[in-house]
């Protein structure tokens, strides 16, 4: 609305940031898929002396290491019968959802989950495994999940760095006095770079956003969300 303030355009579908996919890749890895609590168990020690005492721009790799292994969102154990309620001690408290290996390619997260091995095969088979890929909507709706203590725990903040905000919903646009058209010859003008990628971005977003209105199938709408992921990470990285 003013020349000389940023706009914005509001996308059809949430993008990964090409910046911060190699951030949102470890903070997967350090959470359960389904319930997006910390995989770690803060009654260890070790957990617990990091939320501490380490730094909060050095917290979330010292996690990361302890919690890129863990397989299981651990649920608590069933208490024993019988036994006194202030005796029993809070474990994890986790969901039991079985966690996959975080795999990135190129502008894609992809979820690897190992399939059980069937007792009749031989042992030197491979196990083998359901690749899934996670849609930035997906990773969003995860992120979200994250409880405030664990964001800390993380290094990470409620008020000015929830990891949800690093996929874009919304792409801010520069005023035309940031990008502004270069005078050529014979009184010809042409557009600044950026200027031609917004509208390469506008329009995937369109065509996607429509063919979703119209009930197009999966793979032609994602054929065309691929694009407009595409023209997204090249409008930051050139």
């Amino acid at each position: 609305e003013c020349p000389g303030h940023f706009g914005h355009i509001e996308l059809a579908r949430p993008v990964f940031h090409a910046g911060f996919m190699v951030k949102v890749k470890k903070i997967l890895e350090c959470i359960c898929v389904n319930c997006g609590k910390l995989k770690v168990d803060m009654n260890d020690p070790e957990v617990n002396d990091i939320a501490r005492r380490v730094k909060a721009q050095h917290r979330l790799k010292r996690i990361w290491e302890r919690a890129k292994t863990v397989k299981e969102c651990k649920p608590d154990d069933a208490p024993d019968e019988g036994a006194d309620p202030d005796d029993i001690v809070p474990g994890h408290g986790g969901c039991g959802h079985k966690q996959p290996d975080i795999r990135k390619e190129a502008l894609k997260l992809y979820a690897n989950y190992k399939l059980e091995r069937d007792e009749d095969a031989d042992r030197d088979t491979k196990a083998e495994t359901d690749k899934q890929l996670l849609q930035p909507s997906q990773v969003l709706n995860i992120l979200r999940k994250i409880p405030s203590q664990d964001l800390l725990v993380m290094g990470l903040s409620e008020e000015f760095a929830r990891p949800d905000w690093m996929i874009l919903t919304i792409l801010p646009v520069p005023p035309a006095t940031v990008r502004p058209s270069v005078q050529q010859g014979a009184g010809q003008r042409s557009e600044d770079d950026l200027t031609h990628k917004l509208f390469d971005i506008i329009r995937s977003s369109s065509t996607v956003r429509r063919l979703e209105q119209e009930g197009a199938p999966a793979h032609i709408v994602n054929e065309h969300f691929d694009m407009l992921q595409y023209h997204v990470a090249t409008y930051m990285d050139n």
